[in-house]
């Protein structure tokens, strides 16, 4: 494929280093009205999960034929526009899977067992004055994990170690799997004591964590959410652990990042986290190595290595 590449925002050091191998311009870098008059220069654009490409660009590249996410989130590039005009879109699935599944489980015990809270504990020397609160077990407990796509499963897999009951809820039942499906994200919540989100971003998942969720989980129940904000109704949900509703939760993602709702800031049964789910060196390298073969096969064959579903 004949063209220039656009890279819409700052990414990963050795992935824009691996960009030099084509002509790569970085838009965030040029002046208002770039576009407008080298629009046509670009067959492929290449971006993050969090930007993605705002549809004014894409309708000012009249020969796009490929957008590359960073990451394994698209929700923030209008895909069904996209598909109409022929563009075909990617992410980086897989490789980021361990690293969420991971951070999942470990919120799930922080919030259970209160450990950054008791770190903070000992840190202001109220250890000196008096004992620490009794936490909550995890192992035995009902875990109901809302969408079992691969990063659902990787979930369900590390929970399973733990003696847990596992139930799951997802746009369908899923086929080859031991755990119990439910119907319906209130169903999952009445009968869970913690509540891990993993299902993707977008408008059909807009708001699935209601307030009719959070009030079926309950005021001895958690959540676990490393989907994305908007999965979440945010103000029930601060609503909920300000209230005594809930009984903590454990968040990596929130509706308008980087702000974090600021009732949540001095709560103690709420562990805050930075969107840092695939953010270790590992994992990062091998989504911008994938995010790069993409690009590459693309302007190579004209095919993309990993289209989204």
């Amino acid at each position: 494929m004949t063209g220039s590449v656009l890279q819409l925002c700052p990414l990963l050091p050795s992935l824009e280093t691996a960009l030099s191998a084509h002509r790569t311009v970085r838009l965030f870098e040029q002046a208002d009205g770039y576009l407008a008059e080298h629009g046509a220069e670009f067959t492929a654009a290449i971006t993050s999960a969090r930007i993605g490409v705002p549809d004014e660009v894409m309708d000012a590249l009249p020969r796009l034929g490929a957008i590359v996410h960073f990451g394994v989130g698209y929700e923030t590039t209008d895909v069904a526009r996209a598909r109409a005009r022929g563009i075909d879109v990617s992410n980086t699935p897989d490789v980021l899977t361990d690293c969420v599944a991971d951070l999942a489980v470990g919120g799930l015990i922080d919030v259970m067992r209160r450990l950054t809270a008791a770190d903070r504990f000992v840190r202001r020397g109220d250890w000196t004055s008096t004992a620490y609160p009794l936490a909550t077990k995890v192992s035995g407990k009902k875990i109901g994990v809302l969408g079992l796509g691969r990063i659902g499963r990787a979930i369900a897999t590390r929970l399973t170690g733990f003696g847990v009951e596992l139930s799951y809820h997802s746009r369908r039942p899923a086929d080859g799997v031991p755990y119990r499906y439910v119907d319906s994200a209130v169903a999952l919540a009445a009968e869970a004591d913690a509540l891990v989100v993993a299902v993707a971003g977008g408008e059909e998942t807009r708001g699935l964590v209601s307030a009719d969720v959070l009030a079926a989980l309950g005021p001895d129940g958690y959540l676990v959410n490393v989907s994305r904000g908007s999965v979440v109704d945010e103000p029930a949900l601060v609503a909920a652990l300000t209230g005594g509703k809930l009984a903590g939760a454990a968040l990596d993602v929130f509706a308008a990042e980087p702000e974090v709702p600021a009732p949540l800031l001095d709560l103690d049964s709420v562990l805050l986290l930075p969107h840092i789910a695939s953010a270790t060196t590992e994992t990062r390298e091998a989504m911008g190595e994938l995010a790069f073969r993409n690009l590459d096969q693309f302007l190579t064959t004209g095919s993309l290595l990993t289209p989204v579903p």
